[in-house]
């Protein structure tokens, strides 16, 4: 079974349909990245997965073993979010929140496990700096570090290399990549880099005026496809 299912969904807000009639689904180990124009809905997408936003109609069902609250997420980030005052490392074990439940701490596993994702995010050194003064990918590394405390299945990344100057954007690209191919974590990506969707995904979701669900290679057999047909590709 998979591990996410999209069945029917339809999107939109205030009775404004934005996507409609979507299904796709994703497996265990699958790297998909989501493409679309602007406000073709992507985010909304990625926001319903989550459960923030309510369907129009249609569902998203979890299987394989995985439950929405270990569904690990790197939104966008606010001009305000940039600028918390917190610790790398409060930053980073704020992950575990969602698994707290009414419990006001955290465990002794909960920071090992925490200590050891800063670790593998490169970051080690700047555990007891404030995450404010980091650069924007620092603090991507921190929040990629926060995604990991909430799962080991499965991260949505919201355009997680906007922003960052090119070498940053291939470091952040080679330790998503790493997480998938080494650790075996799902992932789906919003991108708007075409290039390394076909570099790193397996899947590719298009969504917009021309909706398309497949591999890579079938992506861009669709793409030629459409390239020939009225001269233009898509992105």
């Amino acid at each position: 079974m998979a591990q996410l299912t999209c069945q029917d969904l339809t999107l939109g807000y205030e009775g404004q349909e934005i996507i409609t009639n979507l299904s796709f689904s994703v497996e265990k180990g699958d790297y998909l990245c989501i493409l679309g124009e602007n406000g073709s809905g992507k985010t909304t997408l990625m926001k319903t997965i989550l459960g923030l936003h309510k369907p129009m109609s249609g569902a998203v069902l979890t299987g394989d073993g995985l439950s929405r609250r270990e569904i690990g997420y790197l939104p966008q980030q606010s001009a305000i979010q940039r600028d918390f005052p917190a610790s790398v490392r409060e930053i980073v074990i704020s992950g575990f929140q969602g698994q707290c439940g009414l419990r006001p701490f955290y465990t002794r596993e909960e920071k090992r496990q925490a200590d050891k994702n800063i670790e593998l995010m490169g970051i080690s050194h700047l555990k007891k700096r404030c995450y404010r003064d980091l650069s924007g990918g620092q603090q991507q590394r921190v929040l990629l570090a926060r995604a990991l405390c909430a799962t080991q299945k499965i991260l949505l990344l919201d355009e997680p290399v906007a922003g960052l100057d090119p070498q940053v954007t291939q470091e952040m690209y080679a330790l998503i990549e790493k997480l998938n191919r080494d650790f075996g974590i799902t992932i789906v990506m919003i991108s708007h880099d075409i290039r390394a969707a076909l570099q790193f995904a397996n899947k590719i979701l298009h969504i917009g005026n021309d909706t398309f669900f497949g591999t890579r290679e079938e992506y861009l057999r669709h793409a030629a496809a459409q390239r020939k047909e009225d001269g233009n590709g898509f992105a």
